[in-house]
């Protein structure tokens, strides 16, 4: 290997050419002058082949420290060397492995036409790769990243291979767990809202001649109550052993979890009995449940349909089945009330609306994050900033969050929605990070959905982790509906993990709730947003003033920081200030903006916008 490179070098080949000289040339001087051409050429063939053993010393360092598996193999692929990752992956040994064929520590997995394209591509192009599955040395079986070079001399034949390969194992793990958390609910095991839609797409596609679809979606009366008598850990355990008992009792049925106390049921059927099913799935689920040695007797309160009767499209049933159960709600609690055209045509523009909304979900080019800056009242120094969702509708043009917003939250796509805001919020974060936009918090709000439903940490980790953000950098606003809302629990745990992890938590709307100061000594609350009804009339209404003073006074005492919502005044901004409040919020400073118009607009400017 070090001659060719010797050869190469002018001082060998000068060397070389002197040597016949020390012997051959008659006169002295000039053999001592062939001698010294000799020794320089051998001085600098030592040192090239020091160079190259340095070089292969260093090459071997580097191999033996790589954590991908390195290994060589001859034209018939069988093995002549490995590095020690090689060993720690597939636990075989040098002196195990060396002279084997490497396609002996394949898995069971590929069939001949996996082979013959790997051996194709590879003889074709010389390289191949992919995803591979291969055998560790006590039998299990792994996924692996495989490169393969071939090797070739002068003529082009294929004298060695070179394959490089990782151990993906964990990645293909967290790619399940990805699967499991978009599909899986939690808690219970049963597939989720969105992996419902799915089924029942499926099975309304494969209906058969004669055959119908009998779907039931089940609410629990009181789970609240549950939760507040045993605590939310039981309450868990109660949705557990529900979703166990119906799952049995309707196996061959599509089963899942939609979130919160509501379970929905799919079942394929030949007879005409909708009635009669669901009066017995009615009569087997309130069977007692025995928790913690209490024995408790749920209501259910059930809305179903039929397909293809009742519609033919998963997002219509849906749809039906939620008006149906709706309406089962309004009439009385522990009933059961079949979908029927009436209460389509009662809420036909309400559930056109929902339909629209559903669809600009999945198109996601219809829906927008408009941010409105927070201030200073005094100074008008820019504090932080809440992202608020707007839909700019095909045909309608832009739908007020008034109109759509409590659909989405009758209908079941508050989470759907929140997850969309909470993935936006955080690219646009990412965005500003490296740009001259000023570094602030992004406000999000979260629903009493994405609380109960129990994969709202796991989503915001996930989007923290994409798009390298810190929990500091995103804040997480509550209403007070949402903190005595009976699906989502007890609240207090859930926050002060979050608030634990770094997020900052405001109560949003504050005093419009029925609790507005209880859960203020409870929760690790950072910060209040005074609900706009109270600005609207300051400074001359006696009794919101005092009530502004009040809550500032209160919020203080306690260590929590006030926001002021609608401030449009300047009037209302000297109140606040004279006050005590640090922070507003509203249109005399600034409407909300789309993201482009914001940066327009703040981003050449300094973090402080000058005095009123």
């Amino acid at each position: 290997m070090w001659l060719p490179v010797s050869l190469n070098r002018p001082l060998v080949w000068g060397g070389l050419t002197a040597l016949p000289g020390c012997v051959w040339l008659p006169d002295a001087m000039l053999r001592m002058v062939a001698v010294s051409f000799v020794l320089l050429g051998l001085w600098d063939a030592w040192r090239q082949v020091r160079r190259q053993r340095l070089r292969c010393h260093l090459t071997q360092h580097v191999i033996n420290m790589a954590s991908d598996a390195i290994v060589v193999s001859d034209a018939e692929n069988r093995i002549l060397a490995v590095n020690p990752a090689f060993t720690d992956i597939t636990g075989y040994s040098s002196d195990e492995i060396v002279s084997r064929q490497l396609e002996t520590l394949a898995a069971p997995r590929h069939d001949k036409a996996f082979f013959q394209t790997f051996w194709s591509t590879l003889k074709a192009t010389g390289r191949w790769e992919g995803e591979m599955w291969n055998r560790r040395k006590h039998g299990d079986e792994y996924p692996e990243w495989l490169k393969v070079r071939a090797i070739t001399d002068k003529r082009g034949s294929i004298t060695h291979f070179i394959n490089l390969f990782t151990d993906i194992s964990a990645q293909k793990a967290r790619e399940h767990d990805l699967r499991r958390i978009g599909y899986e609910d939690p808690l219970t095991g049963l597939p989720n809202r969105r992996r419902l839609h799915d089924l029942m797409a499926s099975r309304l596609r494969h209906l058969r001649a004669g055959e119908s679809l009998d779907i039931a979606l089940i609410d629990i009366d009181g789970l609240k109550s549950v939760n507040d008598s045993l605590g939310v850990e039981q309450g868990d355990r109660l949705l557990a052993r529900f979703a166990q008992r119906l799952a049995s009792y309707v196996a061959g049925s599509v089963v899942g979890r939609l979130g919160g106390d509501e379970f929905m049921v799919v079942r394929t059927t030949t007879f005409d009995d909708h009635e009669t099913w669901v009066a017995t799935l009615r009569e087997h689920m309130c069977r007692p449940f025995e928790i913690s040695g209490q024995v408790l007797r749920l209501g259910l309160t059930i809305g179903s349909c039929r397909a293809p009767e009742d519609g033919r499209d998963s997002g219509v049933l849906f749809q039906r089945l939620e008006s149906a159960l709706y309406s089962a709600k309004r009439l009385r609690r522990n009933h059961s009330l079949r979908f029927r055209p009436a209460l389509d045509k009662q809420d036909n523009p309400q559930l056109t609306l929902v339909s629209d909304l559903r669809a600009a979900l999945i198109s996601g080019d219809q829906l927008e994050l408009h941010f409105q800056t927070q201030h200073h009242p005094g100074t008008g120094e820019l504090l932080g900033m809440e992202a608020l969702l707007r839909w700019r509708h095909p045909q309608d043009g832009m739908i007020s969050p008034a109109d759509f917003i409590p659909l989405a939250e009758r209908h079941g796509l508050m989470s759907e929605l929140g997850s969309w805001v909470i993935e936006k919020a955080c690219a646009q974060q990412a965005h500003w990070q490296h740009s001259s936009m000023p570094k602030l918090t992004i406000w999000i709000n979260i629903s009493a959905l994405q609380l109960f439903q129990g994969d709202l940490e796991t989503q915001l980790n996930t989007c923290l982790k994409r798009y390298q953000l810190k929990p500091s950098q995103i804040g997480l606003e509550l209403t007070e509906s949402v903190l005595i809302d009976e699906r989502a629990g007890d609240m207090g745990p859930r926050l002060r993990a979050l608030k634990e992890q770094g997020y900052s938590i405001a109560i949003d709307d504050f005093g419009t709730g029925y609790s507005s100061l209880g859960y203020l000594k409870r929760l690790p609350v950072d910060k209040i947003k005074l609900d706009r009804a109270f600005i609207r009339e300051l400074p001359d209404s006696q009794a919101d003033a005092a009530i502004v003073k009040a809550v500032l006074e209160m919020a203080q005492g306690m260590g929590l920081c006030v926001v002021a919502e609608g401030v449009e005044t300047q009037e209302q901004c000297l109140f606040l200030v004279e006050a005590g409040c640090t922070i507003v919020q509203g249109f005399y400073f600034a409407r909300p903006l789309p993201a482009i118009e914001l940066e327009q607009r703040w981003a050449p400017l300094p973090m402080a916008a000058g005095a009123l």
